[in-house]
């Protein structure tokens, strides 16, 4: 198993409101296992096949952005046929996002065979905007689950962001 950065008591406050980045950080490796990347390269390049290979996923239009160190971002469009009656969109679509994002963070951790063992999510507000951003990031990980959060935000068209709804959950090695 490879390390995960220690575990840490300090939180970082949520915010509402977040100005796009500017950098992105580190560059993708060509090292196998875990590997941090939110530029094309190996592991964002299988961590987006595996993705492509679930088929609602696929219908979703769902993209993996970033990858790795115990971390990763899924993100999707927000369009209308994604949206509740009320003109939002629909809370079972940031679910899947969380979802996702959880165990994809908690795969680049402990393996790439995981499952999500389980997660609860709180709604926020309601989410508006151009697209949605899931990022989620390992808390701790041991050798049978990991413990991860994910943040779900909206971007606009200008690429601000807006925290909607936050979730924690445990993602488990498959089979065992």
């Amino acid at each position: 198993m490879s390390p995960v950065n220690p575990p840490t008591d300090r939180v970082e406050p949520a915010t509402d409101r977040v100005e796009p980045a500017t950098d992105r950080g580190g560059p993708a490796t060509d090292r196998p296992g875990p590997a941090s990347s939110d530029r094309p390269g190996p592991a964002l390049d299988l961590a987006q096949k595996v993705l492509d290979s679930q088929p609602f996923s696929r219908l979703l239009g769902a993209r993996i952005t970033a990858f790795g160190d115990g971390a990763a971002t899924l993100e999707l469009d927000i369009r209308e046929e994604l949206h509740q009656q009320n003109g939002f969109l629909h809370g079972g679509v940031l679910s899947y996002a969380a979802d996702n994002a959880l165990t994809f963070a908690g795969g680049a951790a402990l393996g790439p065979a995981v499952l999500t063992g389980g997660f609860t999510i709180q709604y926020l507000r309601p989410a508006v905007g151009a697209v949605l951003r899931a990022r989620a990031r390992v808390v701790h990980a041991g050798r049978r689950q990991a413990v991860v959060r994910c943040d779900l935000l909206t971007a606009d068209a200008e690429g601000t962001e807006t925290l909607c709804a936050v979730a924690q959950g445990t993602v488990m090695p498959a089979g065992g």
